[in-house]
Order: structure tokens, then sequence, then C-alpha cells
């Protein structure tokens, strides 16, 4: 544990962002999780609605800096890629 107070503070706020990292990390992934489950059981049209939250949950993760924007667009591209391969 710290013992100045200027490095108790910096811990309690690391922390606090991991805890909204992790949550951001869970979202895009719960919601690439879904794409694939579906696209597995052949369902290419609601597949293809989950995208956008999908899309929107790889995008804040990337503009929080979570992940990196060109890691986010391959993870894009690689769902779209797969959707329209399935359809």
């Amino acid at each position: 544990m710290p013992n100045l107070p200027h490095a108790e503070k910096a811990h309690r706020q690391s922390l606090k962002k991991k805890v909204k990292n992790l949550k951001k990390k869970v979202t895009f992934r719960s919601a690439i999780k879904e794409i694939k489950k579906l696209l597995d059981e052949g369902q290419t049209k609601e597949a293809e609605q989950y995208l956008s939250r999908a899309y929107k949950a790889l995008d804040k993760a990337a503009k929080t800096g979570v992940i990196k924007k060109n890691t986010a667009a391959r993870r894009k591209s690689r769902l779209v890629k797969r959707i329209r391969k399935e359809a």
C-alpha cells in the first residue's frame, strides 16, 4: 500500500479507472460474442442488428484508450467480413 497521501490518491484513482476500463472491455467482448453466437446459429439478420452495438462499444473503448484505434478497426472489419461470408 502507498505511504504518502498523493500516492494513496493515485491508487484510488487507478482503481476507479480499472473498473471503468473493465466495464468497457466486457461490453465490447460480449457484443462480439453475441454476434459470433448468432452467426454459428445461422441468424445473419439478427447478427447484422447487433453489429451497431458492437461498433459503438468498440469505438468507445478505442476513444478512451482501453484498446487502440487500429485494433478496434480490425475487429470491426473482421466482424463485417464474417457476416458477409455467412450471408
